[in-house]
């Protein structure tokens, strides 16, 4: 009698858990990304919409703006720096896979695990050990490991951020590395093989990093500096208007940001800095002293060929696309538009979940995913927070404007429809 009560308990209990573990598997999701299964998680926050945009590669695009800028950037570098048999020395690579490990995104390049880049909200997670990579930067410690010295990373990158005619959740950067040893460093100085890199005991300061001699940090510095403003005046003219501000990234020091002034106000064009040598031992290359700098394409193509929207990069129209097509990279291209669309403007204004679990950047990411690119623009126009209640709530107004025809505001009104009904039920908001 007992050994038949045991069966029955062991039935029942093969069934429950069974039908547990059956459960369990179903609310099991993956995600395929450039052919590879990832399984989900509490850190998934990666869209459908997003990852439309991978394999684009619009710098790989022959008469794409964005390549034509790419090129003019690879020419300088292949001419600024030969080997002794008259070679480019600098090798490029452009197709590298966007979807990168938080290792290699993150902890390679020295990024704290505390640091505000590595939010939910700021970058797009596949789960919680990949994601898209936010910088081309993320490549460099593989790159070295390779016994690479010298090579320029161009690539799509990925960011959750605002959205404006400037703003993109997708853009393009360029990379780069130079590492030199000590014959390197100390060519052209007389005696130079008499004088370090490295210094034991070392202090950091402004001008170098604890492990680095200051003759071997200065020397570098100038070799960077000097290059970028070549760069600089290569895409700008020779009287371009430039200068130099102190910056801080984790996986430089000393870095820099260089200005250039244009169209009457000075904008940020790239940052750039002397590695950090921990990332080089790191990496396999604990003998040499390194710089790096890191430019958005975008930004550069927008301001030399007057392209007043980010999403034009991503048209298909042809009467965007022919303006540059059999055009040489250092043709004077000036964007003409092909017409003006009126805008269509709505307002949202929701109570936030009290739980404080939301943040703009899920709102402007579900935007983009229902609205696509007909969303011009999304802003924070109002915080009002409840005397007794003490609930806070947004007011969003978002900017309607299609890029090839005319929007009527009966299909905005639809899309922003839409929108509020994903909008409380994926982000737990009220409506107001």
């Amino acid at each position: 009698m007992f050994h038949r009560r045991l069966i029955v308990l062991f039935k029942i209990t093969h069934r429950l858990y069974s039908s547990a573990r059956a459960r369990s598997e179903e609310t099991v999701k993956y995600i395929s990304v450039n052919g590879r299964e990832f399984q989900c998680d509490s850190w998934s926050n990666v869209s459908s919409k997003i990852l439309s945009h991978l394999g684009r590669n619009l710098h790989l695009q022959q008469y794409h703006p964005l390549s034509l800028i790419k090129q003019r950037i690879v020419n300088l570098f292949y001419k600024r720096f030969v080997g002794r048999t008259g070679n480019p020395v600098f090798s490029v690579y452009n197709d590298l896979s966007p979807v990168v490990s938080v290792k290699q995104n993150f902890d390679s390049l020295l990024i704290p695990p505390g640091h505000a880049s590595r939010k939910k909200s700021d970058c797009y997670y596949i789960n919680r050990d990949y994601l898209l990579r936010a910088h081309t930067t993320a490549h460099q410690s593989e790159l070295i490991n390779m016994g690479l010295n010298n090579f320029l990373v161009v690539g799509d990158v990925y960011r959750r951020d605002e959205t404006d005619s400037t703003h993109y959740p997708v853009f393009h950067q360029v990379d780069a590395v130079r590492l030199c040893n000590k014959n390197e460093v100390f060519r052209s100085i007389e005696n130079g093989d008499e004088m370090p890199i490295f210094e034991n005991n070392g202090i950091r300061t402004a001008e170098k990093q604890e492990t680095h001699s200051l003759e071997a940090s200065k020397i570098m510095e100038e070799e960077l500096k000097a290059s970028l403003v070549m760069l600089t005046q290569d895409l700008f003219g020779q009287e371009v208007k430039y200068r130099w501000v102190d910056a801080y990234f984790p996986f430089t020091h000393p870095s820099w940001e260089l200005e250039v002034h244009h169209q009457g106000e000075w904008m940020e064009l790239l940052g750039c800095g002397i590695m950090e040598q921990r990332i080089l031992q790191n990496a396999g290359a604990q003998d040499q002293i390194g710089w790096a700098f890191g430019l958005g394409l975008e930004r550069l193509a927008m301001c030399l060929y007057d392209i007043p929207d980010i999403r034009l990069f991503w048209s298909t129209d042809t009467g965007f696309l022919s303006q540059f097509e059999n055009r040489d990279p250092y043709d004077d291209i000036k964007y003409k538009p092909i017409s003006i669309y009126p805008q269509c403007i709505s307002d949202i204004s929701f109570w936030l979940p009290e739980n404080g679990d939301y943040t703009s950047n899920d709102f402007y990411d579900l935007v983009r995913d229902i609205g696509g690119d007909t969303v011009e623009q999304i802003s924070l126009v109002d915080i009002f927070t409840h005397p007794k209640k003490q609930q806070t709530s947004h007011c969003y107004r978002i900017v309607y404007r299609h890029m090839e025809k005319t929007l009527t505001q009966e299909e905005v009104n639809v899309i922003h429809k839409q929108i509020e009904k994903a909008a409380a039920l994926k982000l737990n908001i009220s409506i107001r």
